[in-house]
């Protein structure tokens, strides 16, 4: 057993060299094991215990953490504790367990097993998972790491027996209200009688498989897709061109999908294959779990709420302000005619005569009925129109940068300058340019 710890240890890359790891221990075998399996493998690199008290089992709780306690001197021991009543409890506990855990500020190991593995695989796949959702429970996440994912239950109690080692029962282990329990105690045993003996190797193997395809994936997908996902600045959200959906064969825009949501979402909990499938299908908009998706001409977005409209911001040149949609900043400022016109070949700067300009200026996101006549126009149009032909997604258009003197609109992005407020024989302009954030 030993060497196989060491081999999935090496395999992952779980201890690097000086690294020290605190080790989470419920009281459970599992966890016991792993703790005495580092502090025999790794003596060194051992440097702390942690313990969570859920307090589901009153009295027997706090018999657990004593228990710990007691196991864990002389290093130094860590707890907290926390009775979620929301939602549901399972899944909560175990959120509440890896903030605590993720507050360590540490490497923190814990003792699933090659038994949990296969629970995880068929839990999700009755669930409708996909594919990186059958990969199971990952070796290593954001600082953990999972040293007994190739040890069975049954090695790991006879690893303790052998020295003399105790541990406790958690009799909310055989309560029958949780999902896992009755897949571990019922239905994993009456496959193996009636299907496959060796139904949890089976299942532990495909999350081996799986999750050395999504890691290959995981690095894949970039080089395939190239710049089709953006990170919304002004939200959290994502957004991804329609067209390097089209252009990708079914299995790469299913990863695609899955990196966008997880981008804008934080992560993938509760996403499933029909999620997945509904993106790709997607004529308009449909609701995911924490999170809608949207598209619009040549674009798909994934929030978890439609951007709010940006409060007007009154401004007064020279200067450089944000731009209502967060992405660009607007510089004004003053210039002499020829001097602006020789930027504008380089970088597309606008202007406009500033004796023209009669009372303070405002920088604005466009609000409906907008309308105005830009520079080469023969006529006013309504900044509505102007985006349907230019295909501006929706969402971008509540944001979209626009300068105005009280109720004259004198530029707006893409669109241009006014055509009454075009530079003309006058030597001084009002210059007005985009630039990138810094």
């Amino acid at each position: 057993m030993l060497s196989r710890v060491l081999e999935t240890i090496s395999r992952y890359n779980m201890l690097p060299p000086g690294a020290r790891v605190i080790v989470a221990v419920s009281g459970g075998a599992d966890s016991v094991c792993l703790l005495h399996v580092l502090k025999e493998l790794f003596p060194d690199s051992v440097s702390g215990v942690a313990h969570f008290n859920h307090k589901w089992r009153a009295e027997a709780s706090d018999e657990d953490e004593h228990f710990v306690a007691q196991m864990t001197h002389p290093l130094p021991f860590f707890r907290a504790e926390g009775a979620s009543a929301r939602g549901n409890k399972e899944q909560n506990a175990r959120q509440d367990r890896l903030a605590f855990f993720k507050s360590l500020n540490s490497i923190v190991a814990l003792g699933h097993t090659r038994d949990d593995q296969a629970e995880t695989v068929l839990f999700r796949f009755l669930r409708g998972s996909g594919l990186a959702g059958l990969s199971g429970i990952a070796p290593t996440s954001s600082g953990i790491i999972r040293p007994l994912l190739e040890v069975t239950r049954v090695e790991v109690e006879q690893f303790l027996r052998a020295r003399n080692i105790p541990w406790r029962e958690d009799s909310s282990n055989a309560d029958p209200s949780f999902a896992r329990n009755r897949i571990r105690h019922d239905l994993l045993p009456q496959l193996a009688r009636d299907w496959n003996p060796k139904i949890t190797d089976a299942l532990a193997n495909l999350a081996d498989l799986a999750h050395e395809e999504e890691s290959y994936w995981n690095t894949e997908i970039d080089r395939l897709v190239g710049q089709p996902l953006v990170a919304a600045a002004a939200s959290q959200a994502a957004e991804l061109r329609v067209d390097a959906l089209t252009q990708l064969p079914r299995a790469a825009a299913r990863r695609l999908i899955r990196r966008a949501i997880s981008l804008a979402k934080g992560n993938l909990r509760q996403i499933d294959f029909h999620h997945v499938e509904a993106v790709l299908n997607l004529r308009r908009r449909v609701h995911l779990p924490g999170l809608t998706v949207t598209r619009s001409f040549d674009w798909i977005r994934f929030a978890a709420s439609d951007p709010a409209p940006p409060a007007p911001l009154p401004i007064t040149p020279p200067g450089k302000f944000p731009s209502p949609d967060g992405q660009t900043q607007i510089c004004v400022d003053f210039a002499h005619i020829d001097a602006a016109a020789g930027v504008a070949n380089a970088c597309d700067t606008l202007k406009l005569e500033a004796c023209q300009i009669c009372s303070p200026l405002e920088l604005r996101g466009w609000r409906p009925g907008d309308h105005y006549r830009p520079q080469g126009q023969s006529r006013d149009q309504k900044i509505q129109e102007m985006f349907q032909k230019a295909r501006v997604p929706s969402w971008r258009r509540a944001s979209w940068p626009i300068l105005t003197c009280g109720d004259k609109i004198l530029w707006a992005r893409q669109f241009g300058v006014a055509e009454d407020l075009s530079a003309g024989g006058h030597d001084t302009v009002l210059r007005i340019r985009e630039v990138s954030v810094p």
